[in-house]
């Protein structure tokens, strides 16, 4: 059954609960941020032990991708996704129960982003060994379409419904979506070895340019986050917007981050070095800007809106050419980009911290840009073999699967 492509629609509804469980991911990961005060309130802990959720749970992901990756590379994929979208849905039921201790939702926390980590690794493979390997980078746009929208609805729709009922109630429905993937994916993905996709490996392995990726990713997330991480107070305090403003410009970041996504997904096979320079270009330009230009309203609208369109491309096409470049299995390779991403995240936020109290709030936009400049540089290298680009980007012979 491993060697015979199931049918269109069974593609498209696998691909749709993909989409739905990376919303639902995201979505319960960032949703204490806008539940913040309500949680700490409801909690009788701190502001930061609540932020802490949040932290804990990227540094979690960050530790286990690669060595869950590791050990479950031989795990049908359709069992794994059931189980990891099982433990989500539990979780965060977990989560959602009244009464629950500060303990154990933190102990649930870590739970999901356990299985968050191993996700991110497999879901890839397993929607782009659904489809001929010339249509990888549209794949992996969709997906990414479904993590972005997270941001501009999910934890906004989130944060709402909390302040109408109570905190407990964004993650019960969060609960009731995984299931609802768990149903489509348990019943419409064949069940096949891992090691029978054409995606399970690299279609031009190179150790070399992986490498370049991962270091890519780390350094441009710890660029964006070296400053996003005080968003909202260079906002106020540099650019002089009010509240109701501030959640306005946030909205719109969002929105830009996931037209960017949109805009990008169906370029990434085309033009595979072009939809990773630019947005790291882009991400570089937008950070230095808003640190140049912090007290102009007008321009720190356009140039966070820029940041939000190039954010999310950057890890998106950085995927893609992880599935192209990958030395061995591309789940591990994937695994390892997750947690180049996440510590970088984790990086720059500590950087930023760090250095507040030297450059201030609009300080940390230098360094993030800074930071991002790394990262061009490291793309961009001359050096021998390159990066993949439209002309070398035909698929090497590979070597014989494992029976």
């Amino acid at each position: 059954m491993g060697s015979v492509r199931p049918a269109p629609w069974h593609r498209a509804a696998v691909v749709a609960a993909l989409m739905l469980a990376a919303f639902t991911f995201n979505t319960t990961e960032n949703l204490p941020v806008g539940l913040l005060s309500l949680m700490a309130a409801d909690l009788r802990v701190p502001l930061v032990a609540v932020g802490a959720l949040v932290t804990g749970y990227g540094l979690a992901v960050a530790v286990v991708s690669l060595p869950l990756a590791h050990v479950t590379r031989s795990v049908p994929r359709r069992y794994l996704l059931a189980g990891l979208l099982g433990l989500l849905a539990v979780a965060s039921w977990v989560s959602a129960l009244g009464g629950v201790s500060y303990g154990l939702l933190l102990v649930a926390r870590l739970a999901t982003a356990m299985a968050q980590a191993l996700f991110w690794a497999v879901m890839g493979p397993v929607a782009v060994g659904l489809f001929p390997p010339e249509r990888r980078g549209r794949i992996i746009g969709l997906l990414s379409v479904g993590g972005s929208l997270a941001t501009v609805a999910g934890v906004p729709a989130g944060t709402w419904l909390g302040g109408h009922t109570e905190w407990r109630t964004p993650f019960a429905l969060c609960g009731a979506l995984a299931l609802l993937s768990l149903a489509t994916i348990g019943v419409l993905l064949p069940t096949s070895r891992p090691r029978e996709s054409h995606s399970a490996y690299g279609v031009a392995p190179d150790r070399r340019r992986f490498y370049v990726v991962l270091a890519t990713t780390a350094l441009s997330a710890a660029g964006a986050f070296a400053g996003f991480t005080y968003v909202a107070a260079f906002l106020h305090d540099v650019s002089g917007f009010g509240e109701n403003a501030v959640s306005a410009v946030l909205f719109a970041f969002g929105g830009a981050g996931l037209a960017g996504v949109t805009a990008t997904g169906p370029l990434l096979d085309r033009f595979p070095r072009a939809t990773l320079i630019v947005p790291v270009a882009a991400q570089a330009v937008a950070l230095l800007g808003l640190y140049a230009a912090g007290h102009s309203q007008v321009a720190d609208v356009v140039l966070i809106m820029l940041l939000g369109a190039s954010a999310g491309p950057v890890f998106m096409a950085a995927q893609r050419q992880v599935l192209h470049v990958a030395p061995d299995r591309t789940e591990t390779a994937l695994a390892a980009n997750s947690a180049s991403f996440n510590a970088g995240l984790a990086a720059g936020a500590l950087i930023g911290g760090a250095l507040l109290p030297v450059v201030g709030v609009r300080g940390t936009f230098l360094v993030g840009g800074l930071l991002t400049v790394g990262a061009l540089a490291v793309l961009t290298w001359p050096a021998r073999g390159g990066f993949e680009n439209a002309a070398c980007s035909r698929p090497r012979k590979r070597r014989p699967v494992p029976r």
